[in-house]
């Protein structure tokens, strides 16, 4: 074998080449780095965010948006978590030994803000309120009653969520036991209010055995003569919520209501607005027939909503009797002719000239139901009898009964016929009037104190004369 020349210069390269290489790449690679190191200060990246194990924490990070976006200061985010974890430990105490200081907690946090509500809600705080109802202390369960009152302040869901979890047969049990009045019927009576402000539970509310019994002998029977009028007034109002439901009207009817609400419009206790919302109620109840035949029915019912037409201090109330009136004529011949014989006709006739617009258009939507069908013959009977005095000719009559015109030469005498025919309507209404307001005054008086009739008919009689000199004709 031929042994390699070292001396040859070639041989030479090819054996020091790769030891130059290697130690040139090295030198390069590392001592370059080594100096450059030394010359730039080394930067460390920065430590990973820690992630809170607390979730009440990481709930507030979610609120405020990207958690990479300083959207809370840390003195916020630490205030924001410590009073979640404050409702967070009410809700637990709720069912410990402390529930009784714990509901009271969540009634006076509820009151008066709604992310204590909503927040409230979300940690479980319902169920177990309304499981203190059966807890026997009159104190806890008021406190509780109005801890889920306050909680459904301005809260649909919340207000959904405390009837599907069972509260509404929890607290009719309540003022169904013998020793629960006071406190406990006043906050029941305002939970049933609130709940039945919501659309869906309308229904439920109205369909739970005795609702609707305990809020109409809250607001009319044996039980409002010691209720307070604030107590008086929520039962009102819940009925008017659960009568916008045609789901209630029969349970409503079946409960007697009717006859309670005509009798409270001429309650001296009540006030315009109670007797507005009684209205109220009976307009949507008339929009039912059981509900037009049980007004129709009632003792003095229709002639009780005629004398509501004559109101003008209260316009409400004119505005919502001539809507019962106008649905019921609407609807029902036979009420139309009840509606004649008490003597709307002149009611009418004076509301379209002095009532509010709608009340003017009310009105007239029920003269014109008198004078469809069989109606116009009984309304040109009752208007014609009046004005027997005033009128000799039959044009007149007529003209207003039906509210033709006459035309030809005799026009102008027929006009001032009309008016004197409707001067003589208006005053015939006033004494009507008097002779209603005289006898529910009368009333409940001995017989020996009852007005005398000469001396009410010669009243009734400057009444109307005064009143018709103030009528443009």
């Amino acid at each position: 074998m031929r042994k390699r020349d070292r001396t040859n210069p070639l041989n030479l390269h090819r054996h020091i080449w790769p030891v130059f290489r290697r130690k040139l790449f090295d030198a390069v690679s590392c001592g370059a780095s080594r100096r450059w190191r030394d010359e730039i200060p080394e930067t460390k990246p920065p430590p990973p965010r820690p992630r809170s194990d607390n979730r009440l924490s990481e709930l507030l990070r979610s609120e405020a948006g990207e958690e990479d976006r300083p959207a809370l200061s840390e003195e916020e985010a630490r205030r924001k978590t410590e009073a979640l974890e404050g409702l967070q430990r009410v809700v637990r105490e709720l069912q410990e030994e402390r529930a009784a200081e714990a509901a009271a907690e969540v009634r006076r946090l509820a009151r008066a803000d709604a992310d204590a509500r909503r927040t409230f809600a979300l940690l479980g705080a319902i169920p177990p309120l309304i499981g203190l109802l059966e807890s026997g202390d009159p104190d806890l369960v008021v406190s509780s009653l109005y801890a889920l009152l306050n909680l459904g302040i301005g809260n649909d869901m919340n207000k959904a969520a405390i009837v599907q979890a069972g509260a509404l047969h929890k607290m009719l049990r309540l003022v169904e036991e013998e020793d629960a009045a006071g406190t406990v019927s006043e906050a029941v009576a305002a939970n049933l209010l609130g709940l039945s402000a919501l659309d869906s539970n309308k229904p439920v509310v109205g369909a739970a055995p005795g609702a609707i019994r305990f809020l109409v002998t809250t607001a009319f029977g044996s039980a409002s003569e010691t209720a307070p009028p604030q107590t008086r007034q929520d039962s009102l109002r819940a009925l008017l919520n659960l009568s916008l439901s045609p789901a209630n009207a029969q349970g409503l009817l079946e409960s007697g209501l009717v006859e309670p609400l005509l009798r409270s419009l001429f309650d001296d206790d009540d006030d315009v607005g109670s007797s507005e919302r009684a209205l109220s109620i009976l307009g949507n109840l008339a929009s039912t027939p059981e509900g037009r035949r049980a007004i129709a029915a009632a003792p003095d019912g229709i002639p009780t909503l005629i004398d509501a037409l004559g109101w003008a201090e209260s316009p409400g109330c004119q505005e919502k009797a001539a809507y019962v009136l106008m649905v019921m004529a609407h609807k029902s011949y036979a009420d139309r002719t009840s509606m004649v014989e008490s003597g709307i006709v002149s009611a009418l006739l004076e509301l379209t000239l002095m009532g509010t617009t709608l009340a003017q258009k009310r009105a007239s939507r029920i003269l014109e139901s008198l004078r469809v069908g069989k109606g116009n013959m009984v309304l040109e009977g009752a208007v014609s009898a009046p004005l027997e005095a005033g009128l000799s000719t039959e044009g007149p009559k007529k003209a207003v009964a039906l509210g033709g015109e006459d035309e030809g030469e005799g026009g102008e005498a027929m006009v001032s016929e009309e008016r004197k025919a409707v001067k003589q309507l208006v005053q015939q209404s006033l004494q009507s009037n008097m002779r209603r307001i005289a006898r529910r005054a009368n009333l409940n008086l001995p017989a020996e104190m009852v007005v005398p009739s000469d001396r009410f008919r010669a009243l009734a009689s400057a009444a109307g004369s005064s009143t018709s000199k103030s009528l443009p004709f």
